[in-house]
């Protein structure tokens, strides 16, 4: 979303909090492109965060304590992305303002956008600007997320001794990421998995046109296969990551993931659906896949079968530089795909 590539700020550490790991992600600049500095994951407790909200922060904070200690990093500025039941993102359609004009409105009129009691959130929007010649109205994209849930956030963060200077939204922030790595004028479907949900943000030639989050996520399948075979959480995650042979196992682990792929695709074409119906003239040219749930084997064939799109892995670093004496490429390669969202946080810039 119009992101300052290159200035001279300072560029905050990404924290990604799902309900299954924290994943975090340190970038510096170089003089034509960024450089990856840090980055890891470590898993959380079952219900520790649920559906974007901190059930034990203590835990959680404990766990982003150790990640950063054995990271080495030193830096305090921090951004971090919230999503779930506690935010709205809504696109609406106004008339051409000002931006002082549109604040003002936006001020006054939102509660017949947003379900919440205004007095209960914090409310952002941002201009799309998609008027063109004599066209009097614009898109406005407006994000309303509970006060309570990001306080909640921003003392866990402060209690460890971190400096919260950006509040991003889990879509924006992988938009973030795609529009440094790919061309800007493309139609594209990004779907990020998550262990308990599922973001879908379709950007049409850079704007955000739908955006969604889906109460679905990878956490099924392993939780399904657990059951099914009486297996240790671990062993369930490797069957489902194709890291074991599944061997006899093979036909009811089929069944298990068609029925709950079947789940996310009908929601993916939901979105699709939509765009379609009112952008007949910007067809979609692809969906790229990230999140942890991205790795489930076969999913990115099923996904191409069923939508018709051409569907690939999202790889955050593919135009950034790495020292390959520090990092690992096979491990970057491997956490890429839940790397995203930490990355699209981490390429902003410190806004204090």
């Amino acid at each position: 979303m119009n992101l300052p590539f290159f200035s001279k700020e300072d560029l905050v550490v990404g924290v990604d909090i799902g309900s299954h790991a924290v994943k975090v992600c340190q970038l510096k600049r170089t003089d034509k492109a960024y450089a990856v500095v840090n980055l890891g994951s470590v898993t959380l407790p079952e219900g520790a965060v649920d559906d974007g909200t901190l059930n034990e922060p203590d835990i959680v904070g404990e766990k982003i304590s150790e990640l950063f200690k054995q990271l080495k990093i030193k830096k305090k500025k921090i951004g971090f992305s919230i999503s779930g039941y506690s935010v709205i993102v809504k696109k609406v359609n106004l008339a051409v303002m000002s931006d002082e004009e549109l604040e003002e409105h936006i001020q006054t009129e939102a509660e017949q956008y947003i379900p919440f009691d205004l007095d209960d959130v914090y409310l952002d929007f941002q201009d799309l600007k998609t008027n063109e010649g004599d066209d009097d109205r614009t898109d406005v994209m407006l994000v309303a997320a509970k006060q309570e849930i990001v306080d909640e956030y921003l003392e866990m963060f402060e209690g460890l001794n971190l400096k919260p200077v950006i509040v991003d939204v889990d879509g924006f922030a992988l938009e973030n990421t795609y529009e440094y790595n790919y061309p800007k004028n493309e139609n594209v479907a990004l779907v990020d998995i998550g262990a308990s949900k599922m973001n879908i943000n379709i950007i049409s030639e850079g704007v955000s046109v739908v955006a969604r989050d889906i109460v679905v996520g990878s956490q099924q399948l392993t939780e399904q296969i657990q059951s099914a075979f009486d297996l240790t959480i671990e062993e369930a995650e490797a069957l489902k990551l194709g890291q074991i042979p599944a061997e006899e196992k093979q036909q009811e682990i089929e069944e298990i993931f068609s029925t709950t792929c079947t789940q996310w695709v009908l929601e993916i074409k939901k979105a699709i659906d939509l765009y379609q119906a009112n952008h007949t003239e910007a067809p979609l040219s692809r969906l790229v896949l990230s999140g942890g749930g991205s790795k489930v084997v076969g999913l990115l064939e099923y996904l191409e079968s069923e939508t018709g799109l051409a569907v690939e892995l999202f790889n955050p670093f593919s135009n950034m530089t790495v020292n390959s004496k520090k990092i690992d490429p096979d491990y970057l390669n491997s956490i890429g795909p839940e790397m995203a969202i930490a990355t699209g946080i981490a390429i902003r810039p410190s806004v204090i």
